[in-house]
């Protein structure tokens, strides 16, 4: 009976992880924008919702083994990161309108290389980890409440919690391919770099003090 109520608890404690974590993962940011766009021209979505889950994973691991409490006595660390984070968020807006406003020819982007994987690389980072928000969930939020379930607890929190950012991100990532048929269109092309410029500078206005 002990041992089915302890698998019982385990159950919960990682549901609650999962359901917290993606609550705070599945909003709409500039790292989700990013996935999707591209995801839907099909360059490098392995490797970028790969990086993606994998920061998130770890992430939440330090903010569970106790970075969190480290975090909120380093103000100067988050008002770093937030003015580096709101210069980035502000120009990758201003290519995403610029973008929107050409329009013509977009489409075809898709059609020819792209960007280099090691831009890849460099813009996921950026769009990860300057962004103090992201801080602020996963090792603050993440690792305040699962930290609170104690050992074993925080640790099936905490798997919860990841399992969530990679079910999320590999799904935005491939399941954007559905929607291909919507963007051989033009105008889509450019509605959604719109709304990915209005999501950057958003954010990036959020960021500043």
């Amino acid at each position: 009976m002990a041992q089915a109520f302890a698998s019982y608890q385990a159950l919960a404690t990682y549901a609650s992880g999962f359901g917290l974590g993606a609550s705070l993962i599945v909003a709409i940011g500039a790292q989700n924008a990013y996935v999707l766009k591209q995801g839907l021209m099909r360059r490098h979505v392995l490797l970028i919702v790969s990086i993606c889950a994998a920061i998130d994973m770890t992430l939440i691991a330090l903010g569970v083994g106790g970075m969190g409490v480290l975090i909120q006595h380093s103000p100067l660390l988050l008002t770093i990161v937030r003015w580096f984070g709101a210069v980035f968020l502000f120009l990758y807006g201003l290519r995403a309108f610029v973008a929107a406003w050409r329009g013509a020819g977009h489409l075809d982007a898709s059609a020819v290389e792209g960007a280099s994987v090691r831009t890849t690389v460099l813009t996921v980072l950026a769009l990860s980890l300057l962004n103090p928000h992201v801080y602020l969930d996963t090792v603050v939020l993440l690792g305040a409440i699962g930290a609170r379930n104690g050992w074993p607890g925080d640790v099936y929190f905490a798997f919860g919690a990841m399992s969530a950012s990679v079910v999320w991100f590999f799904t935005l990532g491939f399941g954007a391919q559905l929607l291909r048929p919507v963007f051989e269109r033009d105008i889509s092309w450019r509605i959604l770099d719109g709304v990915i410029g209005i999501v950057m500078w958003s954010i990036a206005a959020s960021l500043l003090p």
